[in-house]
């Protein structure tokens, strides 16, 4: 178990997105297994000042259904980014980099911001 801090400042989101994944997992480590859990912990800072490339800020939506009738959000991608200043954006992006397994909740537990 280790603890790892990164700096966002002028890096590509998605690059560092996977960044994240390959440290939550462990996969730097000799003793990767895929269904054990590292228990290491990421520190992210200066997340405000990452780079989005191209136009995404304008032009990526996010879409979230609630299984009922007409409760359909389309969300743009510069609303969450002005709203938290993009550790959603970030924790988001990591969120479903990850396995779909039961180990992911606890990963992205691990996932911390900094100012």
């Amino acid at each position: 178990m280790e603890t790892y801090t990164l700096d966002a400042k002028d890096k590509a989101l998605g690059r560092l997105a996977t960044e994240i994944v390959s440290l939550l997992r462990g996969k730097n480590s000799p003793d990767f297994m895929p269904n054990k859990d590292s228990g290491n912990i990421v520190i992210v800072k200066n997340v405000s000042e990452a780079k989005f490339t191209g136009n995404k800020l304008a032009n990526t939506t996010y879409f979230k259904h609630t299984e009922h009738l007409g409760s359909e959000t389309f969300t743009p991608m510069q609303v969450i980014f002005d709203k938290d200043g993009g550790k959603e954006l970030l924790r988001l992006a990591v969120y479903r980099m990850l396995p779909n397994n039961r180990l992911r909740d606890q990963q992205i537990k691990r996932l911390t911001f900094e100012k």
